[in-house]
């Protein structure tokens, strides 16, 4: 109606005046128009249609063992296949297809305790514990995990009936005995454990025995669960990988289950701050220098 040409000034009518006669907003008019339209990707289509590239997107999902994985490891995974194309558009995408991962969303902040870094420049300096907890067939079981703040690699883990102090040790003594080669007096000295105020970590034990090993105690600010942040990071991946995803008739088939996944998780979790290198890759790129100097 509005190219309809007026018979008395012989020009068209025009949007305007046609949505004042009828008592429209222009706006819902544009939208109408936005929605009947399909949008044209601007520049280059590029070697693979957007068709093409959003079902390499959906077998990268389907391939991978996580879940909830990002746009951006999605796009890093797309490369090592052989298959190049930009960060937005895999995420344009897996907007448009619902592929995303959910996100919570974050509530305000007060002034932080701290304003440094919990990452440090090499591994083995640093160490981050914390627990968790998951059912099994046997009742409530306690998962106790250790992760590398440099490389986040998961060090230890563990699972038992007891929240206890010997417990919590399990996963320090595991990352010990594989990363310094045995168990013994002052064989970790220059690491230090980042831990919260739980009572199993701060308990006469867990202190004395990380000091026998020459590890530093670092706790935590108060308040500032971030300051654990690497720690929480990777059971929130343990959770959402497998704790919320399968059930385990005993504690002994958790255990196991465990130490499966951090193998897993070792060796193909994509990190993004280390250009998408699993943390093993990473670790052992960082230890190769050290073994051909010695």
């Amino acid at each position: 109606m509005s190219r309809v040409i007026s018979p008395v000034s012989g020009k068209p009518y025009g949007l305007a005046a046609v949505c004042r006669a009828w008592r429209l907003a222009r706006s819902g008019v544009y939208r109408h128009q936005r929605t009947m339209l399909q949008p044209q990707r601007r520049g280059p289509l590029g070697a693979i249609s957007d068709d093409g590239l959003t079902a390499a997107i959906q077998g990268v999902l389907a391939a991978s063992p996580f879940h909830g994985e990002g746009h951006r490891k999605v796009w890093a995974r797309l490369r090592y296949a052989g298959t190049r194309t930009s960060l937005r558009r895999v995420l344009r995408l897996m907007r448009q297809n619902n592929l995303l991962a959910p996100t919570r969303v974050g509530s305000p902040r007060g002034p932080r305790n701290h304003d440094g870094t919990i990452i440090p420049d090499t591994v083995d300096v640093m160490w981050g514990t914390d627990v968790t907890t998951t059912i099994t067939g046997e009742g409530q079981a306690m998962v106790f995990i250790a992760v590398d703040h440099c490389s986040a690699e998961c060090v230890g883990i563990h699972a038992h009936p007891q929240a206890t102090r010997f417990q919590a040790l399990e996963p320090i003594r595991q990352g010990v005995r594989q990363r310094f080669g045995g168990f013994g007096k002052a064989i970790a000295r220059g690491l230090a454990v980042r831990h919260d105020h739980g009572s199993q970590y701060m308990s006469h034990h867990f202190q004395t025995e990380i000091a026998f090993l020459g590890i530093k105690s670092s706790p935590a600010f108060l308040r500032a669960p971030e300051g654990n942040g690497c720690a929480e990071r990777f059971i929130r991946t343990l959770k959402e990988n497998l704790l919320w995803v399968r059930t385990f008739a005993t504690i002994e088939e958790l255990r196991q289950a465990l130490l499966a996944f951090r193998e897993t998780y070792n060796t193909t979790w994509l990190i993004e701050r280390h250009g998408f290198l699993s943390p093993a890759e990473y670790c052992r790129q960082q230890l190769q220098p050290l073994a051909q100097a010695a």
